[in-house]
C-alpha cells in the first residue's frame, strides 16, 4: 500500500490518494512513526502537486512538520522548486516550519533566497515577516544569500521588506560583512545599484577586517566594472575606513584638524597614484607577455618543416635536423641561446607582474609598486635585447656591419635612458631616507594642489 501511495504522490493523483485512504485510513499515521527517508508530502511538495498536498494536509496536518534524511521539511522542497501556492498551504498548516533549519543550517526562506525564488519569498514574508530575521549557521540573512548567488529579483523582494523593518538590512554575517560587502566582493553591478537606493542602508559599515564596501572594492582584483561600481558607491556617500576615522575626530584641536585636512587629499592621491600604476603595469605586462610568448613559439627563421637525417642513398648527413626544431638553433646556436634567455626573462618577468596584480593581495604600499616597476624595466630591457637578436638572425651577411653600427648606437641610447631613470630614482630614495630619519629638514608642503607623483617623502611608503 505504501508503494501505491508513493506512486500516487509522484503523479499527483488525488483520486488515487482518496482511494488509498479509504482502504487504509491509518496509512498516513504509520508513515509519521516510521523511518522513511521522505514522506508522500515531500514528494508532492517538491513536484508542486497542489491538490494532492491539500488532501494530505486536510487528513494529516502533522506531515508538514516531518523531516527527510537531510533535515528538510516539505516546505524546504517546495520553496527550493519555486511552488509559491504549495508554500502558502504548507505555512498555513505549520507556520513554525518556516524557521526549521536543514542539515546545511538553512530554513526554507534561505533555500528560496539562494535559488532566487522571488514569488516564494514574497509569499513567505507576507505570511510571516519575522522570517527575514532568521539566520543561517554562518549568521547570514536571506538577503546575504540572494546577493551571494546574484538573484536580483529575490534581492528586490527581501530588500524592500528589510528596509521597512529596522536595521535588518545592515545585519552582518560571521565575518562582519553586510549584504553590500558581499555584492562588492562578487561585483554584482545590478544588485549594487539597487542596494544603494534602499532607505537605511549603511554604505560605510565596517566588517571584522575593518573595511568598508569601498575598501573591499579597492583591494579586490581589478575588473571592467570597478569604475562604475566606485561611482555608485561614492554617489551614495561611501568612504574608506581611514577617512571615516579622520572625520570622527572632529573634537580634536584646531591645529590637529588642519593637519588631518591636509593629509586627507594626500592619502586620496596616493590611492589614485597606486591605481594608475596598477593599470599601466597590467597593460604593459600583458603586451610584453603576448609578444614574448609568440616569439618563443616562432623564433627568427622559423622551424624545420621536415626531418633530414639521412640522404637519398641512406647515408647519415653532416648537418641533420628534425621537424619542429628552430632553424636558428642549428645555424646560429650562440645567438639562439641568447635569444631564448632574453625572451624567457621578458616572458617570466611580465607574467610575475600580472600574477601579483591579479592575486588580490592587499599590496597598498608604494614600495611594492616600485618593486614591480623595476621588474618591468627588466622585462622591457630583455625584450629590447630579443628584438636586436632577432634582427641579427634575420639579416643577410652583407648588411652585418651596418646592422652592428645601428645596434650599438641603439643600445647605447637605451642604456643612457635607463641610467637616467635609475639615477633619478636613486636620488629620490636617498632623499626619502634622509627625511625619514631626520638628517635633512622636511620641506613644507602646499595644502592644496600637491602633485602626488612629485611627493618624495611618501614615494616608498
Amino acid at each position: 500500500m505504501e508503494k501505491k501511495l508513493s506512486e500516487a504522490a509522484l503523479q499527483g493523483d488525488a483520486t488515487a490518494l482518496q482511494q488509498i485512504l479509504t482502504q487504509d485510513p491509518l496509512i498516513l499515521d504509520r508513515i509519521i512513526v516510521s523511518c522513511l527517508s521522505e514522506t508522500p508530502l515531500h514528494m508532492a511538495a517538491a513536484l508542486g502537486h497542489l491538490p494532492f498536498v491539500n488532501l494530505l494536509l486536510s487528513r494529516t496536518p502533522a506531515l508538514a512538520a516531518e523531516l527527510d534524511s537531510r533535515g528538510c521539511s516539505p516546505l524546504h522542497l517546495a520553496a527550493a522548486k519555486g511552488h509559491a501556492d504549495v508554500v502558502r498551504e504548507l505555512l498555513s498548516a505549520a507556520a513554525d516550519s518556516g524557521f526549521v533549519r536543514n542539515a546545511d543550517g538553512r530554513n526554507p526562506l534561505h533555500v528560496a533566497a539562494a535559488k532566487g525564488r522571488a514569488a516564494v519569498l514574497a509569499e513567505m514574508v507576507r505570511v510571516n515577516p519575522e522570517l527575514i530575521q532568521a539566520l543561517t549557521d554562518r549568521d547570514e540573512t536571506g538577503l546575504h544569500l540572494c546577493v551571494k548567488w546574484n538573484r536580483t529579483d529575490a534581492v528586490r523582494v527581501l530588500g524592500e521588506e528589510m528596509s521597512r523593518n529596522g536595521d535588518v538590512l545592515n545585519w552582518k554575517d560571521c565575518e562582519g560583512n553586510t549584504a553590500l560587502h558581499i555584492a562588492i566582493t562578487h561585483k554584482h553591478l545590478q544588485i549594487i545599484e539597487y542596494l544603494v537606493t534602499l532607505n537605511g542602508l549603511q554604505v560605510n559599515a565596517l566588517n571584522k577586517s575593518g573595511l568598508t564596501a569601498l575598501d573591499v572594492l579597492e583591494q579586490s582584483p581589478r575588473g571592467l566594472r570597478d569604475m562604475e561600481i566606485e561611482h555608485l558607491l561614492r554617489k551614495a556617500g561611501a568612504s574608506n575606513a581611514k577617512d571615516l576615522h579622520l572625520i570622527s575626530n572632529d573634537w580634536a584641536p584646531a591645529t590637529m584638524k588642519r593637519t588631518n585636512t591636509r593629509a586627507l587629499p594626500t592619502k586620496k592621491k596616493s590611492a589614485d597614484w597606486l591605481g594608475r600604476k596598477r593599470s599601466s603595469l597590467m597593460v604593459v605586462a600583458s603586451l610584453i607577455a603576448t609578444v614574448a610568448f609568440q616569439a618563443g613559439l616562432t623564433p627568427p627563421g622559423g622551424v624545420w618543416q621536415d626531418d633530414y637525417v639521412i640522404d637519398e642513398d641512406g647515408n647519415a648527413v653532416a648537418d641533420p635536423h628534425s621537424v619542429g626544431h628552430a632553424v636558428m638553433a642549428y645555424k646560429q646556436p650562440k645567438e639562439y641561446g641568447i635569444f631564448m634567455i632574453c625572451n624567457t626573462v621578458a616572458f617570466l618577468s611580465s607574467l610575475s607582474i600580472i600574477l601579483v596584480l591579479v592575486s588580490g593581495l592587499p599590496l597598498t604600499k608604494r614600495r611594492w609598486m616600485w618593486v614591480q616597476m623595476v621588474i618591468m624595466w627588466i622585462a622591457i630591457t630583455a625584450l629590447e635585447a630579443t628584438y636586436f637578436i632577432t634582427l641579427t638572425g634575420m639579416s643577410p651577411d652583407g648588411v652585418g656591419s651596418m646592422l652592428r653600427e645601428v645596434t650599438e648606437k641603439s643600445v647605447l641610447a637605451w642604456m643612457t635612458v635607463m641610467a637616467v631613470v635609475f639615477m633619478g630614482n636613486v636620488v629620490r630614495l636617498n632623499l626619502w631616507v634622509l627625511r625619514k630619519y631626520g638628517w635633512i629638514k622636511e620641506k613644507k608642503r602646499r595644502s592644496e594642489g600637491v602633485d602626488d607623483d612629485d611627493d618624495q617623502e611618501d614615494v616608498f611608503d
